[in-house]
């Protein structure tokens, strides 16, 4: 391992060969970088499926530890901790579909979810045209009048959090023949002393939703991007 010569924070690292290892200073942390995807396996996309890892140390315990392969780096180490984790949050994309499903936690603690989202109509204004979310197959978000509801969040419940869902459809139904026109969808896990993440509830409508306090309890702050490209 090299010498721990201090970095900038947020200074991109170029890591140059298949396995290896590295260690530096920043923000007055010691940083052990440890690698091995020589004989990594991939799929569809970029990221390695299998036969990898990727393990950090910082302050004398491992911090983040990725691929099959790392458990096993793990256990050469057993005097190293290994820190708590939290899950912070995830990015997806996919393209050309109206309808896109995955799996996510949204606690620590909770079990993986099945999430699927479903655009509904061939233009803005079809008369069909709806927008739902179904978690483990229980519809949990319906918007209709998409030509005006294109922009949007609602509180919905995972685990016994409160989460935030947020959806942004306008250039998914509005982009001209020439652009790709995407959505994007959005879920917040609330902190047990965080604020409601977006927009206020409509004070006129409280009666006809949950009465809780503001926090989940025993959110984790996890958050879950999706962005869906029209075009291919």
């Amino acid at each position: 391992m090299s010498s721990n010569t201090p970095i900038p924070a947020n200074t991109p690292i170029l890591l140059q060969k298949k396995r290896g290892s590295r260690s530096f200073v920043t923000e007055r942390t010691v940083v052990g970088l440890h690698w091995d995807i020589g004989s990594a396996e991939h799929g569809w996309g970029p990221e390695p499926i299998k036969d990898f890892f990727v393990a950090v140390i910082a302050d004398a315990e491992f911090s983040l530890l990725i691929g099959d392969m790392s458990r096993d780096f793990v256990r050469k180490f057993e005097d190293i901790p290994i820190a708590r984790f939290s899950f912070l949050c995830r990015k997806e994309q996919t393209r050309g579909t109206a309808t896109y499903s995955t799996k996510s936690k949204f606690t620590d603690e909770g079990k993986e979810h099945d999430i699927v989202i479903y655009c509904k109509g061939d233009e803005w204004d079809s008369s069909n045209a709806e927008l739902t979310v179904s978690v483990d197959k229980k519809r949990v978000v319906s918007v209709r009048k998409l030509k005006w509801n294109f922009r949007g969040n609602q509180m919905i419940f995972i685990d016994g959090a409160v989460v935030d869902m947020m959806w942004d459809i306008h250039d998914w139904w509005f982009c001209n023949p020439h652009s790709s026109g995407w959505a994007l969808f959005m879920f917040k896990t609330r902190t047990s002393a965080e604020n409601p993440f977006w927009l206020e509830e409509d004070p006129h409508q409280s009666d006809q939703r949950p009465s809780v306090t503001a926090g989940g309890g025993r959110g984790s702050g996890f958050f879950l991007q999706i962005q869906v490209f029209k075009k291919q």
